[in-house]
Protein backbone atom coordinates (compact mmCIF):
# COMPACT_ATOMS: atom_id res chain seq x y z
CA UNK A 1 0.00 0.00 0.00
CA UNK A 2 1.20 3.47 -0.72
CA UNK A 3 2.73 5.09 2.36
CA UNK A 4 0.66 8.26 1.79
CA UNK A 5 -2.65 6.51 2.55
CA UNK A 6 -4.19 7.37 5.94
CA UNK A 7 -4.85 4.37 8.18
CA UNK A 8 -8.54 5.20 8.61
CA UNK A 9 -9.42 4.64 4.94
CA UNK A 10 -10.99 1.23 4.37
CA UNK A 11 -9.55 -1.27 1.93
CA UNK A 12 -12.89 -1.28 0.11
CA UNK A 13 -12.73 2.50 -0.40
CA UNK A 14 -9.15 2.27 -1.64
CA UNK A 15 -9.97 -0.56 -4.05
CA UNK A 16 -13.06 1.17 -5.46
CA UNK A 17 -11.28 4.53 -5.85
CA UNK A 18 -8.27 2.92 -7.52
CA UNK A 19 -10.43 0.83 -9.87
CA UNK A 20 -12.37 3.95 -10.88
CA UNK A 21 -9.12 5.77 -11.63
CA UNK A 22 -8.45 3.17 -14.37
CA UNK A 23 -11.62 4.08 -16.33
CA UNK A 24 -10.77 4.88 -19.93
CA UNK A 25 -7.50 2.92 -19.94
CA UNK A 26 -7.29 1.26 -23.38
CA UNK A 27 -7.59 -2.51 -23.63
CA UNK A 28 -4.22 -4.20 -24.19
CA UNK A 29 -3.79 -7.96 -23.88
CA UNK A 30 -1.44 -8.66 -20.91
CA UNK A 31 -1.14 -4.92 -20.18
CA UNK A 32 -0.97 -3.69 -16.57
CA UNK A 33 -0.45 0.08 -16.80
CA UNK A 34 -3.11 2.60 -15.89
CA UNK A 35 -3.75 5.05 -18.71
CA UNK A 36 -1.51 3.05 -21.08
CA UNK A 37 -3.24 -0.31 -21.47
CA UNK A 38 -4.49 -3.36 -19.61
CA UNK A 39 -6.65 -6.42 -19.85
CA UNK A 40 -8.99 -7.58 -17.07
CA UNK A 41 -6.23 -9.37 -15.17
CA UNK A 42 -3.92 -6.38 -15.59
CA UNK A 43 -6.62 -4.13 -14.12
CA UNK A 44 -6.95 -6.34 -11.03
CA UNK A 45 -3.17 -6.65 -10.63
CA UNK A 46 -2.74 -2.89 -11.08
CA UNK A 47 -5.37 -2.11 -8.44
CA UNK A 48 -3.75 -4.68 -6.11
CA UNK A 49 -0.31 -3.10 -6.67
CA UNK A 50 -1.64 0.41 -5.92
CA UNK A 51 -3.41 -0.68 -2.73
CA UNK A 52 -0.95 -3.25 -1.33
CA UNK A 53 2.38 -2.10 -2.79
CA UNK A 54 3.12 -5.13 -4.97
CA UNK A 55 1.34 -7.80 -7.00
CA UNK A 56 0.40 -11.07 -5.25
CA UNK A 57 2.11 -13.18 -7.94
CA UNK A 58 3.37 -12.88 -11.49
CA UNK A 59 1.22 -14.77 -13.99
CA UNK A 60 2.95 -16.54 -16.85
CA UNK A 61 2.42 -15.20 -20.36
CA UNK A 62 -1.00 -16.17 -21.68
CA UNK A 63 -2.68 -16.23 -25.06
CA UNK A 64 -6.11 -14.64 -25.56
CA UNK A 65 -7.66 -18.13 -25.72
CA UNK A 66 -5.74 -19.55 -22.73
CA UNK A 67 -8.87 -20.66 -20.86
CA UNK A 68 -10.31 -22.54 -23.81
CA UNK A 69 -6.98 -24.15 -24.70
CA UNK A 70 -5.71 -25.10 -21.25
CA UNK A 71 -8.84 -26.26 -19.49
CA UNK A 72 -7.48 -25.46 -16.01
CA UNK A 73 -9.28 -22.91 -13.86
CA UNK A 74 -6.10 -20.88 -13.20
CA UNK A 75 -7.78 -17.54 -12.49
CA UNK A 76 -10.18 -19.06 -9.96
CA UNK A 77 -7.31 -20.94 -8.25
CA UNK A 78 -5.23 -17.73 -8.00
CA UNK A 79 -8.15 -15.79 -6.52
CA UNK A 80 -8.59 -18.52 -3.90
CA UNK A 81 -4.87 -18.28 -2.99
CA UNK A 82 -4.95 -14.53 -2.37
CA UNK A 83 -8.51 -13.52 -1.49
CA UNK A 84 -11.36 -14.75 0.69
CA UNK A 85 -14.12 -16.49 -1.26
CA UNK A 86 -17.64 -15.23 -0.56
CA UNK A 87 -21.13 -16.52 -1.33
CA UNK A 88 -22.54 -14.96 -4.52
CA UNK A 89 -25.39 -13.46 -2.49
CA UNK A 90 -22.93 -11.37 -0.44
CA UNK A 91 -21.47 -9.55 -3.45
CA UNK A 92 -20.60 -5.95 -2.53
CA UNK A 93 -18.48 -2.95 -3.51
CA UNK A 94 -14.75 -3.67 -3.49
CA UNK A 95 -15.16 -7.37 -4.31
CA UNK A 96 -13.30 -9.22 -7.03
CA UNK A 97 -15.70 -11.04 -9.35
CA UNK A 98 -14.69 -13.72 -11.83
CA UNK A 99 -16.82 -14.71 -14.80
CA UNK A 100 -16.90 -17.71 -17.11
CA UNK A 101 -18.32 -17.42 -20.62
CA UNK A 102 -19.83 -20.92 -20.62
CA UNK A 103 -20.58 -23.31 -17.74
CA UNK A 104 -18.04 -25.92 -18.89
CA UNK A 105 -15.16 -23.42 -19.35
CA UNK A 106 -12.75 -22.00 -16.75
CA UNK A 107 -13.25 -18.49 -15.40
CA UNK A 108 -11.70 -16.08 -17.87
CA UNK A 109 -12.81 -12.56 -17.00
CA UNK A 110 -12.21 -10.47 -13.88
CA UNK A 111 -13.88 -7.33 -12.58
CA UNK A 112 -14.07 -5.20 -9.45
CA UNK A 113 -17.42 -4.26 -7.95
CA UNK A 114 -17.90 -0.53 -7.30
CA UNK A 115 -21.49 -0.67 -6.07
CA UNK A 116 -24.01 -3.45 -5.45
CA UNK A 117 -24.97 -3.65 -9.14
CA UNK A 118 -21.98 -1.99 -10.89
CA UNK A 119 -18.51 -3.21 -11.76
CA UNK A 120 -15.38 -2.04 -13.54
CA UNK A 121 -13.56 -4.23 -16.03
CA UNK A 122 -11.23 -4.08 -19.02
CA UNK A 123 -13.31 -5.09 -21.95
CA UNK A 124 -11.67 -6.48 -25.11
CA UNK A 125 -12.14 -4.18 -28.07
CA UNK A 126 -13.00 -1.28 -25.77
CA UNK A 127 -11.28 0.07 -22.66
CA UNK A 128 -11.71 -0.06 -18.90
CA UNK A 129 -15.42 0.63 -18.42
CA UNK A 130 -18.10 0.57 -15.75
CA UNK A 131 -20.94 -1.84 -16.43
CA UNK A 132 -24.20 -2.80 -14.80
CA UNK A 133 -24.45 -6.29 -13.32
CA UNK A 134 -27.35 -7.23 -15.58
CA UNK A 135 -28.72 -10.80 -15.64
CA UNK A 136 -26.44 -11.77 -18.56
CA UNK A 137 -23.36 -10.90 -16.45
CA UNK A 138 -24.78 -12.24 -13.20
CA UNK A 139 -25.45 -15.66 -14.76
CA UNK A 140 -21.75 -15.94 -15.69
CA UNK A 141 -20.33 -15.34 -12.21
CA UNK A 142 -17.82 -18.06 -11.35
CA UNK A 143 -16.62 -16.66 -8.03
CA UNK A 144 -16.83 -13.71 -5.65
CA UNK A 145 -13.87 -12.74 -3.46
CA UNK A 146 -13.05 -10.16 -0.83
CA UNK A 147 -9.62 -8.59 -1.16
CA UNK A 148 -7.48 -9.04 1.95
CA UNK A 149 -7.49 -6.47 4.71
CA UNK A 150 -4.66 -4.03 4.21
CA UNK A 151 -1.45 -4.90 6.01
CA UNK A 152 -0.99 -3.05 9.30
CA UNK A 153 2.66 -2.30 8.58
CA UNK A 154 5.12 -2.73 5.73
Amino acid sequence: MSEQQPDNISVVSLIVAEAMSWLGTPYRHQGRRKGVGCDCLGLVLGVWRAVYGNEPEQPADYAPDWAEAGGQDLMLAAARRHCAEKPFGQLSAGDLVLFRWRPHLPAKHAAIMTAPERFIHAYQGHEVVASALVPQWRSRIAGVFAFPEKPQSR
